[in-house]
């Protein structure tokens, strides 16, 4: 098959990013495996490597760079966002709950997706807003699955504790009841992107008095699922 796009040094290029998916590469490594000229591939190796898209170890080897995560990262981000509101919507529709989406941003958590109520009470939280990670039930899941020291960390006044995370992880899901504001109850689930890592978690919530002091025995399975079906989006390709 011919690979040729019509822009040779665009094909050259990828020849070389190709070359190094499957590891470290050294200029003679990077000449063998694309068949490009020596001068070509170097001079190819070194623009890209300008541009962060290819980097260098400790032996001075070519390796892919760190703009290509980058880029990685807003590609399932904006998969993610695209296929939220569907999926929030559906789910508020099904629990008959305020549905959202939230990330993990440093020691915070914000909102990147909302589907409010349609009527009566409003407990909605705003997109943008940032909620802190020492309470509430997707907070509980945004940190859950977290490394070993920066779960230790996490839970330094927390409103949760080792234990209760540990249940979390068991059941797949997490609620709070007026954990991060009185009055309120919440289950959150985790959205997993393709290497499996939680990268966001999905939640309603509502008032004690409509979700009780059980949220999770009403509505575990919905909010599973749409974080399932998130987690589906991102791993689909292209």
């Amino acid at each position: 098959m011919d690979n040729s796009s019509g822009v040779g040094v665009l094909d050259k290029a990828a020849l070389v990013l190709s070359a190094l998916e499957s590891g470290p590469a050294t200029l003679a490594g990077l000449v063998g495996a694309t068949g490009l000229a020596r001068p070509t591939a170097h001079r190819l190796a070194v623009a890209l490597e300008h541009h962060r898209m290819v980097a260098r170890d400790m032996q001075g080897r070519f390796i892919l760079g760190p703009r290509l995560s980058e880029l990685a990262a807003a590609a399932g981000e904006d998969r993610l966002l695209a296929t939220a509101g569907p999926v929030l919507t559906h789910l508020r529709d099904v629990t008959g709950e305020s549905a959202q989406l939230y990330r993990r941003q440093g020691d915070m958590r914000i909102c990147v997706a909302a589907a409010e109520r349609l009527s009566g009470l409003r407990d909605t939280v705003p997109v943008g807003s940032t909620l802190t990670m020492k309470a509430g039930s997707s907070a509980q899941i945004l940190m859950a699955w977290e490394e070993p020291e920066r779960l230790h960390r996490g839970l330094q006044g927390a409103r949760f504790t080792a234990t209760a995370l540990s249940g979390v992880r068991r059941r797949g899901w997490a609620q709070s009841i007026g954990e991060r504001e009185p009055g309120v109850a919440s289950v959150s689930a985790p959205v997993r992107g393709p290497s499996n890592r939680v990268v966001a978690a999905v939640s309603v919530s509502g008032p004690i008095e409509r979700l009780t002091r059980h949220p999770g025995r009403m509505h575990a399975q919905a909010v599973i699922d749409a974080a399932g079906r998130l987690s589906e989006a991102l791993r689909r390709t292209g």
